[in-house]
């Protein structure tokens, strides 16, 4: 899809040519550390948190800061016209164990999305990411999103919500028509993938502070509320 094409999902008009040169011109010119640190797309489902019968296919760019920390990109597609709706932070069960109980509660576990073939790398056969995929089932996220354009949203509107993970157990499963229509542009198979993926060891232990909503029924919503600023200067 031709960049002018963005515009059908989002408000703004089409790119001019001139306004292409530019942005051309500008990434040649320009070093985008950060961005070339991204080395891995992942395809996933993730599930509202005050709202678990709302669910998205996920696709995360993702850039490891080091072994125990990865930071992702996460858009609603992988084509060019792909919109970023959030972003997610994945840490290691070592730095997870370290945070504070109130906020292990916005982060989810895993396992189950990796062992379940949910998680997957599309093109990379999974041999090859399978060591990756033994480590990741032992990490924990935490996936805001900025712009819910499954109810429709052409920009990002309102407080990011929090998302989590697919479980294997009521509500955190993925609905299969999902599933489907992943595996259909991707040509795999989710149960084929999860088959293969028995061997792939589950975390001796899941801190019951993750995936909250399964211990306790409930979720976390943004609330924006006016409050008074700290102010070093008189207002106005």
């Amino acid at each position: 899809m031709p960049p002018a094409a963005q515009g059908e999902k989002t408000m703004g008009k089409s790119m001019t040519v001139g306004q292409t040169m530019l942005d051309m011109g500008a990434a040649m010119l320009q070093s985008l550390k950060p961005v070339k640190q991204i080395s891995q797309h992942v395809c996933t489902f993730a599930l509202y948190a005050h709202d678990l019968g709302r669910q998205i296919e996920t696709h995360h760019f993702v850039a490891r800061l080091n072994q125990d920390f990865l930071q992702c990109a996460v858009y609603d597609t992988d084509s060019v016209s792909g919109r970023l709706i959030g972003v997610e932070y994945i840490v290691s069960d070592k730095i997870f164990e370290a945070l504070p109980p109130d906020e292990q509660k916005l982060w989810h576990s895993h396992a189950y999305e990796i062992k379940s073939g949910l998680w997957v790398n599309p093109r990379v056969p999974e041999i090859v990411e399978k060591p990756e995929l033994e480590n990741l089932a032992k990490t924990y996220g935490k996936f805001w999103c900025t712009w819910q354009v499954d109810r429709g949203d052409k920009l990002p509107l309102g407080a990011p919500a929090l998302m989590m993970s697919p479980q294997g157990v009521n509500l955190g499963r993925v609905r299969p028509d999902l599933v489907q229509r992943r595996d259909d542009k991707y040509n795999i198979s989710t149960d084929a993938l999860r088959a293969s993926r028995l061997e792939i060891e589950e975390p001796e232990w899941i801190n019951p502070q993750a995936d909250y909503w399964k211990q306790h029924g409930k979720g976390f919503a943004i609330d924006v509320n006016p409050t008074e600023m700290k102010k070093i200067a008189p207002f106005p």
